[in-house]
């Protein structure tokens, strides 16, 4: 068992890597009552088309199958896990995401055996035909749930203008005709080849002894048999650096247009450090000028484009990176045009010193913050971690970041064809 000693932060993490590849870290939290994992794949809803275990030629599977599988490992022959947590007095839960699915639970008792539940739940798939076509109609209903939702069809709206292939442009659930199209063998074959030890990690922050969890942990992983550790071949589509669509929209029951404008960001060529500091710089900008207290929104408040509904943000991640803001308007035309010209007035600004060491007191003041949380830490650690970066080795990033940095990010961020305009406008304005 190795420790990794954060000075700066006053932390320390145990990690050890098991003989079947599972990468295990403990972080020891003892003034803290409730003790939190997370146990995850490096295995998202982008990861439709790859090289199955054993085989050698390319599958393709249906859409949402990486949440579709979430939803059915919770579900054994004889019972619900969920019910295993609840007599152990802990609430679990579990999600998807583009590029992880994730399982978790909290708890400030019998954390041993919550830990064994955890890890043997998803180690031990259990998939029927009958249970598979129960679930679909289950899925499908959240998926129609989601489809009334004008946010959440404005956010996926945005990102499916600004994509022609890659399939980000996918809602992680799929669609109703989907998932009418997975099978029980279609699971079991992403499960064998995303689920292996190797392609996962275990988090636990809390209240806890890191010997014993280890050690734990270490006989629990001994006592079972994997196959030899795959190199999983994934597989995206090229994806030209151009949007798929300038301007799109659908009309919906809502009372005010939603208009968000989307930034489609080049990520191939980046790092892991050089992703973190790209997305850090992102952050820090759209903060200083787009946050309620900075001078577009003010002046964007003041014309009557927005309201407080205005929010921004950014995700960069492995083979996709988009940044979207917007909110409601009731004029989005001009809310579209002016935020575009915004974007494009940040090539030309310089920023002042001073106010650069704000931005990055601001931005080091929020990550010490987020740090109280036991569930920032063990997600952000994860995320980090599946691109090659240590969440404790963000503080020491931002320090580091310059004006200059910042300067030179902006010269190059923005760019009228990875700019994409979407709107849900009320029905019968068309």
């Amino acid at each position: 068992m190795e420790e990794l000693v954060y000075q700066q932060l006053n932390e320390k993490i145990y990690q050890e890597t098991m003989d079947n590849g599972l990468q295990v870290f403990l972080l020891a939290k003892p003034e803290m009552a409730k003790t939190f994992g997370i146990f995850s794949t490096n295995y998202g809803s982008i990861d439709q088309t790859f090289t199955p275990i054993g085989k050698s030629d390319k599958v393709t599977v249906p859409e949402g199958i990486a949440h579709f599988l979430e939803h059915k490992l919770f579900e054994k022959e004889d019972r619900d896990v969920f019910q295993d947590f609840t007599k152990l007095g802990a609430s679990a839960n579990a999600f998807t995401s583009f590029t992880k699915t994730a399982y978790l639970f909290s708890a400030t008792s019998q954390i041993e055996k919550n830990i064994e539940t955890l890890v043997n739940f998803v180690q031990d798939p259990y998939f029927s035909e009958k249970s598979v076509e129960k679930e679909k109609g289950i899925i499908a209903q959240e998926i129609r749930m989601y489809d009334d939702q004008p946010d959440w069809r404005a956010f996926f709206g945005t990102i499916q203008s600004l994509y022609h292939e890659h399939p980000v442009k996918v809602d992680i659930a799929g669609t109703v005709d989907s998932i009418q199209n997975i099978t029980k063998d279609d699971l079991y074959t992403c499960y064998e080849t995303f689920y292996h030890p190797s392609n996962m990690s275990l988090f636990i922050a809390g209240n806890i002894d890191p010997e014993a969890i280890m050690k734990q942990v270490r006989e629990n992983q001994a006592g079972k048999s994997f196959p030899q550790a795959p190199e999983i071949n994934r597989s995206y589509p090229e994806e030209p650096a151009a949007v798929a669509e300038k301007e799109s929209s659908i009309t919906m029951p809502v009372t005010t247009a939603k208009c968000m404008v989307g930034v489609k960001e080049n990520v191939l060529d980046l790092s892991g450090k050089e992703l973190i500091r790209a997305e850090l710089l992102s952050d820090m900008i759209l903060d200083f000028y787009f946050s309620k207290s900075g001078a577009f929104y003010e002046e964007l408040y003041k014309n009557d484009l927005i309201d407080d509904s205005f929010q921004y943000e950014t995700e960069l991640d492995r083979q996709f990176g988009f940044t979207i803001l917007g909110g409601d308007s009731r004029k989005p035309d001009k809310l579209a045009k002016r935020v575009k010209e915004m974007l494009h007035e940040l090539k030309t600004k310089s920023i002042p010193e001073e106010d650069f060491t704000r931005m990055k007191r601001k931005k080091i003041g929020q990550f010490m913050r987020a740090l109280n949380s036991l569930e920032f830490i063990a997600n952000q650690f994860v995320h980090y971690h599946n691109l090659g970066f240590d969440l404790f080795d963000v503080l020491p990033e931002i320090e580091s970041l310059t004006t200059k940095d910042a300067e030179e990010y902006l010269q190059h961020w923005i760019k009228e064809e990875t700019i994409s305009v979407f709107q849900v406008k009320p029905q019968g304005n068309e």
